[in-house]
């Protein structure tokens, strides 16, 4: 049999729109982040899940009971699953923080999986914390349908270490939508399928827009937040 797991980024926040740097701030959904959660929640509607857990933050758990909504199914929260840390640059746009701390921006941009900015985490740290919390959902919940709701980076990492992607790419070669659908199977825990990636036709129809600024410097440079 196979485990599927619905990993899903939360919905648009209130901080969303604004481009900065939001790993540790607890900030809310905003009202399009829970229309967005609420469609997907419709187009899953019909699946057989059973299970659920998020990061414990405010806007993913928020976004996986609007999607488990039709389930009757309660949300576990799971530490390991919390967004990356970004210490000092919390909140900061990234011109601010190109700006304010430009060396520590520099190595950030060169290597985002081993360096971390002062008082944040690296890629590194947040996928040994993940990577665990995931695989043990999945082991303890076999053959299950699980919703597991996290975040960008977060989601990024975990797919990188699965996929045996370059985790030191992670920002430039895999993107997260906000309430982005992503389907993993499990024939085991040491064997995933990525089955569906990125994917927002509940909200946004069949096609994607074209890749954005989004805290990277390499996609839209000249074309805004």
């Amino acid at each position: 049999m196979t485990t599927r797991v619905y990993l899903v980024r939360h919905g648009s926040t209130e901080l969303s729109a604004e481009d900065r740097f939001a790993g540790a701030v607890d900030v809310l959904l905003s009202n399009g982040g829970r229309d967005q959660a609420r469609l997907l929640g419709q187009r899953l509607a019909r699946e057989p899940i059973t299970v659920a857990f998020a990061s414990p933050m405010q806007r993913t758990m928020e976004t996986a009971r609007l999607i488990v909504a039709a389930h009757g199914v309660s949300v576990s929260p799971i530490d390991g699953l919390r967004e990356i840390a970004h210490g000092r640059w919390e909140g900061k746009t990234r011109d601010e923080v190109e700006r304010e701390f430009p060396q520590e921006y520099a190595r950030y941009e060169h290597d985002p999986f081993s360096f971390a900015p002062v008082g944040g985490e690296s890629g590194l740290q947040v996928t040994a914390r993940a990577l665990p919390a995931l695989l043990k959902i999945v082991e303890e919940n076999c053959d299950h349908r699980i919703v597991i709701v996290s975040h960008k980076a977060t989601i990024r990492l975990l797919l990188s270490s699965l996929l045996g992607f370059d985790p030191r790419k992670y920002r430039d070669r895999l993107d997260q939508a906000p309430c982005a659908l992503n389907i993993l199977d499990f024939k085991s825990v040491e064997n995933a399928r990525l089955t569906l990636f990125n994917d927002t036709s509940h909200y946004v129809g069949t096609v994607p827009d074209m890749p954005g600024r989004r805290l990277s410097k390499v996609w839209g440079e000249d074309e805004g937040s």
